[in-house]
C-alpha cells in the first residue's frame, strides 16, 4: 500500500487515480495525525508526503512527520512533494531520510519511475546469477563490496554517483550498471563534463537547430536526446561550473529540456550515472558545488578503493593487462614471475589501475624476455632505486612524493611527460603537485 499525505484534496485525488491506474493499492491522508495513525497501524510500501498541511510554507510539518514515521517505520521510503520554492527544505528532508523529493506540478511518467525505484531498492534483494562482471576484474574483499552493491542497484533506474580516485575504474562500473539494468539494448552515452567548455554546454547536452547561433549550420541532437531509453553517464561532474549544474539539474528534475533555437520542450526517459574523483560533499560546504543537484544524482554512491587498498587484486589485472596488450600487439605473453607479483604489491600506484597498465605494458615493451622478474618491472617503474625497494610498510605520501620528482626529473620538467610516465591525468599530477609543494 502507497500512503499519499496531502492537504490538498485535488492533488490526493490526482495521485490515486494515477497510481491506482499503475497497480498500486493506494490509501489517502490529510492531515499529519491521520498519517501517524496509519504508520503507527500499518507499514506502506511508500510514502508521499506533502512538506506543509497548513497555510505556513516553512516545511517543518513535512520534516517533523519525516521523523516520526522514520521511528516507527525506519524501513519505509518517504518521497517528498514540493514547491520549487521549498527544493531546499526537501534536500535538508533527503539529508534527515527522506528517499528523493518531487516538485509540484509533477510528470506522471518521472514519479511513477521514482516510485517504482524506490519500492524496487527497499524490497528484499534477489540472488541473479545473471549478474554481468565481465568488465571487472578481481575478487578482493574491497571490490566484492562494490559489486554486491552495484549487482543490488542495476536493475533499478536509481540514479547512482560512482566515488574514486583516477584510475580506479569507475566507467568500467558505470558499464557493468547499465549492463546489467534494464536498459542494457539501450544506448549508454558517455559524456566528460571536464571537457566541455561552459559556452558549448546546451549545445553538447542538449543539441540546437540550425541557425541557433553562428556556425549552427545543421540541427544536432544533443546527449541526452541520444541517451533517451537508456544510461547517461556524465563523467567528472565536479568539474561542472554552477551555472550549468542548474541546467544540468533541471534536466534530471524534470526529464525534460528544449534544444538551443527551440521551443519545443522534449521529454527523455534516462537513468543518470554520475562519477567524479572530488570530494562534493566538501564543495556543496564551499558552495562550489549545488547541495540540491549533490542529492539528485546521489541516491546511491559508490566508492571504489584505490588499487593500493586491494593488493590481493594486482596479479589478475597485471596478468589481464599483459594477455591483452600481447593479443593486441601479436606477441608471445611472457609469465609475471611471483617475484615481480611481490614487487608489484609493494607499489603505491598514485594513478590505480591505469598506471598498473600503463607499467605492465612498458615493461613487456622494454623487456622482451619469455618471464618478467621484479627486475623488469624496477627498471621500468617510475621510482627511484630507493623508492623501489620501499615495502608496503612504508611511508605512502613519501613513496608517492619520491614518484613524483623522480617523473619530473625523467620528463625534463615536462608535466604531459610526468604525467604519462605516473599513469595519471594532468590535472591529478597537479594536484600531487600543490600537496607535496613541488614546483617543477
Amino acid at each position: 500500500m502507497i500512503l499519499i499525505a496531502d492537504d490538498d484534496n485535488a492533488i490526493r485525488l490526482s495521485l490515486s487515480m494515477l497510481l491506482r491506474k499503475a497497480g498500486h493499492d493506494v490509501k489517502t491522508v490529510g492531515s499529519p495525525a491521520e498519517v501517524i495513525d496509519t504508520v503507527r497501524a500499518v507499514a506502506p510500501q511508500l510514502v508521499l508526503l506533502d512538506m506543509n498541511f497548513s497555510s505556513a510554507t516553512t516545511g517543518d510539518e513535512g520534516l517533523t512527520l519525516l521523523r516520526q514515521i522514520k521511528i516507527f517505520r525506519p524501513e519505509v521510503p518517504v518521497i517528498f512533494l514540493t514547491a520549487w520554492g521549498s527544493i531546499p527544505l526537501a534536500v535538508e528532508g533527503v539529508r534527515a531520510g527522506a528517499f528523493d523529493f518531487l516538485t509540484k506540478p509533477w510528470d506522471n511518467r518521472t514519479l511513477l519511475q521514482r516510485i517504482d525505484t524506490a519500492l524496487e531498492l527497499s524490497a528484499a534483494p534477489a540472488e541473479s546469477s545473471a549478474f554481468d562482471r565481465s568488465r571487472i576484474i578481481g575478487s578482493s574483499p574491497a571490490l566484492m563490496q562494490v559489486l554486491d552493491t552495484v549487482r543490488r542497484v542495476a536493475p533499478t533506474d536509481a540514479s547512482v554517483l560512482i566515488m574514486g580516485e583516477n584510475g580506479t575504474g569507475k566507467e568500467l562500473i558505470a558499464e557493468t550498471l547499465h549492463a546489467n539494468s534494464r536498459r542494457a539494448a539501450a544506448p549508454f552515452v558517455k559524456v566528460n563534463l571536464g571537457g566541455i567548455s561552459r559556452s558549448l554546454f546546451e549545445s553538447e547536452m542538449f543539441g540546437h537547430k540550425k541557425g541557433a547561433f553562428t556556425g549552427a549550420s545543421a540541427d544536432r541532437e544533443g546527449r541526452f536526446a541520444v541517451a533517451d531509453k537508456g544510461t547517461i553517464f556524465l563523467d567528472e561532474i565536479g568539474e561542472l561550473d554552477l551555472n550549468s549544474q542548474v541546467k544540468l539539474l533541471r534536466v534530471l528534475q524534470e526529464h525534460s529540456f528544449e534544444r538551443l533555437g527551440d521551443s519545443r520542450t522534449r521529454n527523455v526517459d534516462i537513468r543518470v550515472v554520475c562519477a567524479t574523483n572530488a570530494n562534493l560533499a566538501e564543495m556543496v560546504a564551499e558552495r562550489t558545488f549545488r547541495e540540491d543537484l549533490f542529492y539528485r544524482i546521489n541516491l546511491i554512491t559508490v566508492t571504489l578503493p584505490p588499487l593500493r587498498e586491494r593488493p590481493d587484486d594486482i596479479a589478475p589485472l597485471a596478468e589481464h593487462f599483459a594477455r591483452r596488450f600481447c593479443a593486441a600487439s601479436h606477441t608471445e605473453r611472457p609469465d609475471i614471475a611471483q617475484d615481480a607479483i611481490a614487487f608489484l604489491r609493494t607499489l603505491p600506484f598514485p594513478g590505480n589501475i591505469r598506471e598498473l597498465k600503463n607499467l605492465v605494458e612498458r615493461t613487456i615493451l622494454i623487456s622482451g624476455k619469455p618471464q618478467l622478474h621484479a627486475d623488469d618491472f624496477r627498471s621500468a617503474v617510475s621510482l627511484t632505486p630507493a623508492a623501489a625497494g620501499a615495502t608496503a610498510s612504508a611511508n605512502l605520501d613519501d613513496i608517492e612524493r619520491v614518484a613524483v620528482e623522480d617523473a619530473l626529473r625523467r620528463s625534463g620538467g615536462n608535466l604531459s611527460r610526468a604525467a604519462a610516465l605516473l599513469g595519471i591525468t594532468r590535472q591529478s599530477l597537479y594536484r600531487r603537485l600543490e600537496k607535496f609543494r613541488i614546483t617543477p
